[in-house]
């Protein structure tokens, strides 16, 4: 059996979809934080939060950006992708207890001299549909 499912640049087709879920939880926040020293108050402190125009804290937007990567590493193309590189626009505020869902459509493919680039639409939504985050990533999909 196997191990991991790729998508390889033989099998990759524009239009090509796929998801990845994920609550937003304290522990998760703080988890991230942790990793990547982003402690900016407005994602770890309530007293500070209250006070700006979220009412509260907030996730980091690289929180959300980061379920992109999830989908784009395991699902789509999937393992041995690489990437090389994801426009960022964050739209809307991601609050705890918010369900994730990054999805990643396959927009155009380009054939290079040994191997193809693919372009990949990407955006992340909340629970109510609301785009969180979305963008455009540059993927190269694992050789058959």
């Amino acid at each position: 059996m196997e191990k991991y499912h790729t998508i390889t640049e033989d099998e990759i087709e524009v239009g090509m979809t796929s998801e990845f879920c994920k609550e937003v939880t304290q522990e998760n926040i703080e988890r991230f934080a942790q990793i990547t020293g982003d402690e900016n108050p407005l994602h770890m402190d309530d007293e500070f939060a209250s006070q700006t125009q979220f009412g509260g804290r907030i996730a980091h937007g690289m929180y959300s950006a980061s379920l992109i990567s999830a989908v784009i590493g395991m699902k789509m193309p999937g393992p041995g992708a690489v990437y090389l590189g994801q426009t960022l626009n964050f739209k809307a505020p991601v609050h705890f207890g918010d369900v994730l869902v990054a999805q990643a459509t396959v927009a155009k493919i380009v054939t290079k001299a040994k191997f193809k680039i693919v372009e990949i639409e990407t955006k992340v939504t909340n629970q109510n549909g609301t785009i969180v985050t979305d963008g455009r990533a540059t993927v190269i999909p694992a050789k058959k």
